[in-house]
């Protein structure tokens, strides 16, 4: 039986009397009947949701054939998108995607053949539709317009329709839109009959008329998917013939008072004379506040409009919004004369955004950007939501991970995100729906370029009104003519509406530089140089000199994690994540499906740790005024970019929580600034302690205190510095510290922590300290560089070797491993290096007995780790574990390793393609390693469990690996940039 969720007890009534007085056939043509023109409705509303009529046309015959004339064949609910009910398309390789697709090597690698057999086919690329179809459908109600709407204006209302919609009642058509970003509102007026009305809508979600550009986030298939449907409110509306059309407020907090802009339209045949009337009342806070009412007169000529101004008073009463208390009103609107009613209800906050200098303010107080990139990820319904409920528990996520802020790359969130947003106190850059770059370009003339303009004017008419709404940008990282269209588009704005600030797009560091953008978003001043030995010493400060505006980063992180292939249940609805079965099963086809959950957990490890670094160099630099990570959570698409703590859904993975999350990131953090993070015990551990803090208030009268911990929680030392009052800014000096090492007789972990006392702003670091001692080779271990003729003879006796094979490998030669994890993933950079994600570490073996260390990849790995071989192992037994294991790219799953040990012959073996030597200069980390793992090998532990020959162990320096990566395109998302011959303009 039909289900809708508008059939109400009267419906039921006559469902039940035809069900016991009419055949089977009659029963169904009258209950069809009653579903499609049954509709909700109270005096001004009539409920469009629920079944409708549907049909796919393929052939774009249905306006030619007059389809708006007959009754559409199949069925389909609104609100929702077609794959959503199973309506389009399997899934082929042959699929025209919305998307563009840089590594081609899927539809090659021989491998991989089985994913791209009919029946088991599984795309990498991004997360797999039910369902999948571009181009025309038809959608068609019948709806009962009751008598008292005659004379009245009627407007059809359909939220987030993707994309281009037609609407014909009967068989007139009353038009066409083309909106991404709000609602398609056609006015019904001169067409609605009263009685019962046929509403034909034709929607087509092809790209060709206007082209935003493949990847846009507002479109493509690498984020929320190119769906066809309706998925938020739809509706009929009537309205008196004299009403309210347009609110728009402006906040104007220094003198206690707020602009208000109202347009009246008058559609009757008379003039009207009437009165406005205007008052504001908090609605969310423990205090409450309320103006008095003003009354204002207003004249509106016949079939005209009027747009008057009128100011609103709040007094000392006054309350403000911010990220700390989102205090919000309700301005309620009313026109009033004989005959005629109109009201209004607009949520605003009053709160001022301005820029000072390189600081955003808000209401004059300094405000630091800890923002995240929201991609419009939605696996289970595959377009955005649009309750408010669904982006309350996505901003409370946000929130608890100490962010303040949103951007949402190259689309617009619906209303519901920015009602949401004003309850939490958030800041929100929403863009133009645009990423117009590998194919589109700005400022050629193309539809683009006014297409801009029209969404981000339809942008501030819907949403201007919401406090969140602190900030725009045209899109994300454009091709063409950038520079002259983008200061155009941003001087436009700046005179249009103050009530944000506004940035050219946004962009990575090649980009050209907008210089009349009021604050750059940007890349170029971002990431960790951890080529070089990682220390906290260091700044962005040379970075964003140039820059007099604020400079938020850009796209911050994208470090790669590990898969989470218990994730794979949870896509229950439109999506399912078949590129995650595809790496699931890739992983067990390499004999390492057991490890899948501890690669997660050290690869995520490694994921937090570059996280925190990089955010606290940026808290540490002096003017810089935000960030926006790249992400807090995972993005489904573009080769499957695994760079969140959270997964695609914004729930944990875990490996990281968010208070400890909120450690470093929040509005309050203790920093700390050293040279190095590993010493030996001849050396005095030397610290300046430093604050970051963007409160609403000044933190007065703080006391910062520090502890040094050894790894059984016993206190080494402690101290605090003296009170003192710090006001909002970045790596704001607090006091130094010493911490003298030579009481340190063992290899040792030890934690720094500082606080900020009778406060939850907590913040720690770990160090390491080796005691200075002898690293020479001890008897009877043969130290060797080479699986030379002596090693060999040594194993066959029954002896030890360790071999040194540093700069030796050739098997696995071809894999290259940074200390940093993949960035974004190998596939959309077409295996571009590193392709190591971290390691697995077997952290509880002896072998690490006077080498401290956790199963994943730390600091003190870093001189051992960084730029190391590693070996490939695809020809050693299937459940060969090395000691220290990098863990690979999922698009490849090698079984890698830094470390092994083996039994060969008699004999018995450790191998390390890191160069750990007894020789090691200004190394202390690989030299406490060498002498651990010699230590180990002089003991009664050591007793490998695993057996290789001498040939396999001699393949690993002697032949490349069988399975080599390879590409089969020309493409490159190096072409994405704005300077390469794609996008150069001709």
């Amino acid at each position: 039986m039909l289900q809708d969720n508008n059939f109400r007890p009267l419906g039921y009534f006559y469902f039940y009397k035809i069900l016991f007085m009419t055949k089977k056939y009659s029963y169904i043509c009258l209950l069809l009947t009653i579903l499609f023109t049954l509709s909700s409705f109270k005096n001004d509303e009539i409920n469009l949701e629920g079944n409708w009529h549907f049909e796919i046309d393929r052939n774009d015959e249905g306006i030619t054939q007059k389809w708006y004339n007959r009754n559409l064949k199949d069925v389909i609910k609104l609100p929702g998108s077609m794959a959503e009910f199973l309506k389009g398309d399997d899934i082929t390789l042959k699929t025209k995607w919305t998307g563009s697709i840089y590594d081609s090597s899927f539809y090659f690698i021989p491998r991989l053949e089985k994913y791209r057999q009919p029946g088991n086919i599984h795309i990498p690329f991004w997360l797999t539709p039910a369902k999948h179809y571009v181009g025309a459908a038809w959608y068609q109600k019948e709806v009962d317009v009751p008598a008292n709407w005659k004379g009245k204006r009627i407007l059809l209302h359909l939220e987030r329709a993707h994309i281009e919609t037609r609407v014909w009642i009967n068989d007139k058509e009353v038009g066409l839109q083309n909106s991404l970003v709000a609602p398609h509102v056609y006015d019904l007026s001169t067409f609605l009959l009263t009685g019962k009305q046929r509403i034909s809508i034709r929607i087509d979600n092809r790209t060709t008329k206007i082209n935003v550009g493949p990847d846009s986030h507002s479109i493509t298939d690498h984020t929320q998917g190119n769906w066809n449907g309706i998925i938020g409110k739809i509706a009929l509306e009537s309205f008196s013939p004299v009403y309210i059309d347009n609110v728009q407020i402006y906040p104007d907090v220094k003198n206690r008072k707020a602009r208000v802009k109202v347009t009246i339209n008058n559609s009757a045949t008379n003039e009207f004379d009437g009165k406005l009337s205007l008052f504001a009342k908090s609605y969310n806070t423990l205090k409450s506040h309320q103006t008095k009412e003003v009354f204002t007169k207003i004249t509106v000529n016949n079939s005209n409009s009027k747009t008057i101004e009128v100011e609103v008073p709040f007094g000392k009463g006054m309350l403000t919004w911010d990220e700390f208390d989102p205090a919000l009103y309700h301005l309620e609107v009313k026109l009033d004369a004989k005959g005629i009613k109109s009201e209004k209800k607009v949520q605003f906050g009053m709160r001022e955004f301005k820029i000072k200098g390189n600081q955003f303010l808000i209401n004059d107080i300094p405000v630091f950007l800890r923002g995240t990139v929201h991609n419009c990820e939605f696996p289970l319904t595959g377009y955005p939501a649009t309750t408010v409920e669904a982006w309350d528990k996505i901003f409370k996520t946000i929130k608890s991970y100490g962010l303040n802020h949103v951007r949402f790359h190259s689309w617009c969130p619906p209303e519901a995100a920015f009602i949401a947003a004003d309850k939490a106190g958030i800041y929100l850059q929403p863009e133009g729906p645009s990423w117009p770059n590998h194919g589109p370009k700005i400022g050629l003339g193309q539809p683009i370029d006014q297409f801009l303009y029209d969404e981000t004017t339809r942008m501030a008419k819907e949403y201007g009104n919401y406090a969140s709404f602190t900030m725009l940008s045209a899109g994300n990282e454009p091709a063409g003519k950038q520079v002259e269209y983008l200061n155009a588009f941003v001087d436009f704005w700046k005179a249009k509406d103050e009530r944000r600030v506004y940035t050219g797009m946004s962009v990575g560091g090649s980009w050209p530089v907008v210089p009349n953008a009021e604050y750059q978003s940007r890349g170029g001043v971002r990431g960790l140089n951890w080529n070089k030995m990682p220390e906290t010493e260091s700044d962005f400060s040379t970075g964003i000199a140039p820059f007099k505006v604020p400079f938020v980063a850009h796209e911050i992180g994208q470090y790669c994690v590990f898969p989470n292939f218990e994730e794979i249940p949870k896509y229950k609805g439109v999506y399912r994540a078949k590129n995650f079965e595809m790496f699931k099963q890739d992983l067990e086809d390499h004999h390492m499906a057991d490890q899948a959950k501890d690669f997660l957990n050290a690869s995520g490890k490694l994921q937090v740790l570059c996280y925190k670094n990089e955010i606290e160099k940026m808290l540490r630099t002096p003017g810089y005024a935000g960030f926006q990570a790249l992400g807090l959570q995972d993005f489904p698409g573009q080769g499957t970019a695994l760079v969140g703590v959270l997964d695609a859904f914004f729930q944990e993975k875990g490996y990281t929580s968010a208070q400890e999350y909120k450690r470093f990131c929040n509005e309050t953090v203790p920093l700390l600034k050293v040279p190095k993070f590993v010493y030996t015990n001849t050396e005095i551990l030397k610290a300046e302690i430093a604050l970051f803090h963007s409160g609403k208030t000044s933190l007065e009268n703080a006391v910062i205190s520090w502890t040094i911990k050894n790894e059984k929680g016993i206190l080494l030392a402690e101290g605090n510095f003296d009170a003192k009052t710090f006001e909002n800014g970045n790596g704001i000096f607090v006091g130094n510290l010493t911490f003298e090492l030579n009481k340190i007789k063992q290899a040792s972990k030890l934690n720094l922590e500082v606080k900020v006392n009778n406060t939850l702003f907590i913040n720690d670091w770990d160090f390491w300290i080796y005691p200075v001692s002898n690293s020479e080779i001890t008897s009877p271990i043969y130290y060797t560089t080479a699986l030379d003729d002596k090693a060999k003879e040594v194993l066959q006796n029954g002896g030890k070797v360790f071999l040194n094979a540093s700069g030796k490998v050739v098997k696995g030669k071809e894999v290259e491993m940074h200390f940093l994890p993949v960035f974004w993933n190998t596939s959309w950079f077409k295996m571009r290096p590193p392709h190591v994600t971290g390691m697995l570490i077997q952290d509880k073996s002896p072998a690490f007995g006077s080498f401290p260390t956790s199963f994943h990849s730390d600091l003190q790995w870093w001189e051992i780790q960084n730029r190391s071989q590693v070996m490939n192992l695809e020809d050693f037994p299937t459940d060969f574990r090395p000691l220290v294991q990098p863990i690979d790219t999922w698009f490849m799953n090698r079984r890698l390793a830094l470390v092994f040990e083996a039994k060969v012959g008699k004999g018995k073996i450790i191998v390390s393609s890191a160069d750990l030597a007894p020789d090691v200069v200004n190394k202390p980390a690989a030299k406490q390693l060498f002498i651990s793992l010699q230590e180990y090998m002089n003991s009664d532990a050591f007793d490998p469990k695993e057996n290789l020959s001498i040939e396999v162990l001699n393949d690993i320096f002697m032949n490349p690996s069988k399975e080599q990566f390879k590409t089969f395109t020309k493409d490159s998302p190096d072409e994405l940039k704005p300077n390469s011959n794609q996008n150069k303009v001709k």
